[in-house]
């Protein structure tokens, strides 16, 4: 599996066209008020199921990197029970059921090594594997590093115990920012909504007020620089709260 690439489901293909015709359709109504805009925005679809698209990658390649760090502090421990380094990793997938299920990425990942070492492929070469598939920094520092200690015969143990306290580290750190982003998070999408919410309240409240900025080719204008501006406000606040470690 390829966790730099994502394909919908037929449920997930259906909630985007949806989610993208509410979004379509409020812009139309709110910002021009014509059927005509609606259309010519039906190809900016593209660009948003792309854009989701990277939004469940990195979120899914979030989720594995929190999983992996279980998955070797579990292999850790089963080297220090006095297991190899190829059957601590068995043990490990034995230890890790009890906390995920079978379909969770992790485990898919540690049956797929299991199975790959029963028919005589090497354990670094598997970590490799996976390292180039996810293309997640922890496990391609873990998969280099534990690569080198089997070809210099190094004290595995203590390599991965520090790999494991560095990778704890940055795992921690990431969580302290994510908590304190939080809040501007939260912020920052009920912020990108008050454009909407103005446009709706002046509707309601003054009917007929915002008439000349419809229809008439210097509203269009106004409307559609406005609308480009929200965009890249929108753009560049999703930029700033999203810092990676």
């Amino acid at each position: 599996m390829d966790y730099n690439q994502y394909n919908f489901t037929g449920k997930q293909w259906i909630y985007q066209v949806l989610l993208y015709g509410v979004i379509d359709g409020a812009v139309s109504i709110l910002f021009y008020r014509s059927f005509l805009a609606f259309m010519v925005l039906l190809p900016g679809f593209f660009f948003f199921q792309k854009q989701r698209k990277g939004d469940y990658i990195l979120a899914g390649k979030k989720e594995l990197s929190k999983q992996f760090l279980t998955g070797i502090q579990a292999v850790s421990a089963a080297l220090s029970a006095g297991y190899s380094v190829e059957n601590a990793f068995e043990e490990a997938l034995g230890d890790m059921e009890r906390v995920y299920e079978n379909d969770d990425m992790i485990m898919k990942e540690f049956t797929h090594i299991r199975n790959q070492m029963k028919l005589n492929h090497t354990l670094e070469n598997l970590l490799l594997d996976l390292a180039k598939r996810s293309r997640i920094e922890e496990i391609e520092n873990f998969a280099e590093v534990f690569s080198a200690a089997k070809r210099t015969g190094g004290d595995l143990i203590t390599i991965i115990r520090n790999t494991i306290l560095c990778i704890s580290q940055k795992e921690e750190t990431k969580m302290e920012i994510e908590t304190c982003l939080s809040a501007k998070r939260l912020e920052q999408k009920i912020m990108s909504g008050v454009p909407f919410m103005i446009l709706i309240y002046v509707g309601i409240a003054s009917p007929g007020f915002l008439d000349v900025m419809y229809h008439n080719p210097a509203g269009i204008c106004i409307m559609s620089l406005c609308l480009i501006t929200y965009g890249a406000a929108y753009m560049w606040g999703k930029k700033i709260v999203d810092i990676e470690v």
